[in-house]
């Protein structure tokens, strides 16, 4: 099947170029100014055609937690989103410490047939922080890196041997970076609006440590160490200083953490929508964040898209889970940085699809150009609609965006060739 895409913007990282797009089967067939006959046209007047958003953190609660989302609840939510390749933590239940585990849940998503799932494995058994996964068999069974994720590994000599073994296998360790002996049990950022607010914070040093442990395994090992949702100003001079001394280690930044400051917690007191891990710090660390985006330090936008069920988030504040939806809010929310000047079109492009591509050292994804993979995400940076049921392909709700007016959505996305999802589906 023959497939243009006409009159839209290509972004790729390194241009922009208004042309039209070939896509033959599943691959891109040409950049061309011409109009050949095709099996399909898609006008993109007005749109930009990105190639198909990477997302490195997401979690679809699958196995063990399906009623909050699943692979394939979680496979319609990304190609809403423009995203066509999504890592999943190992958090589930039972956790993903085992090739069949692995196995089942990439069989699951191919079945689906929306996306590509590239699991991450836990880099302890259980995640218990102590006996290491068959490392080489989970990256055999189709794993692509490891993480303990919110529970994160303690133990250095544990952590170092997993940047050993990661290493000598090609792959790298993610690092939910946070010292859980300071955490103090608590469930915000800790500072004016913490103490405000009576409810009990964690100092951003929390992270600092473990950034700076992790940084320095990485150094010892020679292995990478890639940070994940960093929030701190100061974790990022950590990782500014470990880059310029040539240490291996990447991050990721959330779109809630370059969005939303603590001092949303005063506007909307008590509101567990606001509630993550790490925490949603003060205004310096999202400027802190906005800045290292800007410059390049941050390497990937990921989301951490992280549902729960309305009955775990309609709790006093204390009670509620950790965790907020991100996949569908990822574009509008990248967009508003666009649209500040903070990042140009270029960059989102970078951090969203061509450097999630390369870590992951994806050949044939992350760019629009022949003989590339035709995962397309086409976007509309002017379109405005409420985010609410109609919009919402997950089973959870708990966004603090639920119910509010947004701009910019991908209208359009395709996997291998094939239109997967269309915003006309919304009926708005």
């Amino acid at each position: 099947m023959k497939t243009l895409i006409k009159n839209g913007i290509i972004v790729n990282s390194d241009e922009t170029l208004r042309a039209n797009l070939l896509i033959e089967g599943e691959n891109i067939s040409q950049i061309t100014q011409s109009e050949p006959d095709v099996d399909l046209v898609i006008d993109a007047t007005k749109k930009f055609i990105f190639p198909g958003l990477i997302d490195m953190h997401v979690h679809f609660r699958d196995p063990g937690f399906e009623y909050k989302d699943d692979v394939i609840s979680g496979s319609q939510t990304a190609v809403a989103s423009g995203v066509t390749t999504c890592l999943p933590m190992a958090n589930t239940k039972p956790v993903n410490d085992n090739a069949s585990i692995t196995r089942a849940m990439i069989k699951k998503a191919k079945e689906c047939g929306l996306i590509d799932l590239l699991p991450i494995a836990a880099i302890t058994k259980s995640q218990n922080g102590k006996e290491l996964t068959e490392m080489g068999d989970l990256l055999s069974a189709g794993a692509v890196a490891f993480s303990d994720d919110g529970l994160p590994v303690s133990d250095s000599s544990v952590m170092r041997a997993a940047l050993e073994y990661s290493k000598m296998f090609g792959s790298f360790c993610i690092s939910h970076s946070e010292d859980c002996s300071l955490c103090r049990s608590g469930v915000m950022h800790e500072g004016k609006v913490s103490a405000v607010l009576g409810l009990r914070g964690m100092a951003r040093e929390k992270e600092e440590i473990a950034v700076s442990r992790d940084m320095l395994l990485a150094k010892l090992t020679g292995g990478h160490i890639h940070i994940a949702h960093v929030s701190s100003a100061y974790s990022l001079k950590i990782i500014e200083m470990a880059k310029r001394d040539g240490i291996n280690i990447t991050c990721e930044a959330t779109p809630h953490h370059f969005t939303f400051s603590d001092e949303e917690l005063l506007k909307n007191a008590y509101d567990t929508n606001f509630k993550m891990s790490p925490p949603l710090r003060e205004i310096s660390d999202v400027k802190a964040v906005r800045d290292a985006l800007k410059s390049g330090l941050i390497d990937v936008i990921a989301t951490d898209h992280a549902p729960h069920h309305s009955d775990e988030k309609i709790v006093e504040f204390d009670r509620a889970p950790f965790g907020i939806l991100g996949l569908q809010t990822l574009v509008p929310l990248t967009l508003k940085l666009v649209s500040e000047g903070v990042i140009s079109l270029e960059k989102m492009s970078a951090l969203c699809s061509a450097n999630p591509a390369k870590l992951l050292r994806l050949a044939n994804k992350g760019k629009i150009a022949a003989g590339m993979l035709a995962d397309i995400a086409i976007i509309d940076p002017d379109i405005s609609y409420v985010y609410d049921e109609k919009i919402n392909r997950s089973k959870s709700i708990n966004s603090p965006l639920f119910g509010k007016r947004l701009q910019g959505a991908c209208v359009k996305t395709l996997k291998n060739g094939k239109v997967v999802f269309d915003f006309a589906e919304f009926g708005l």
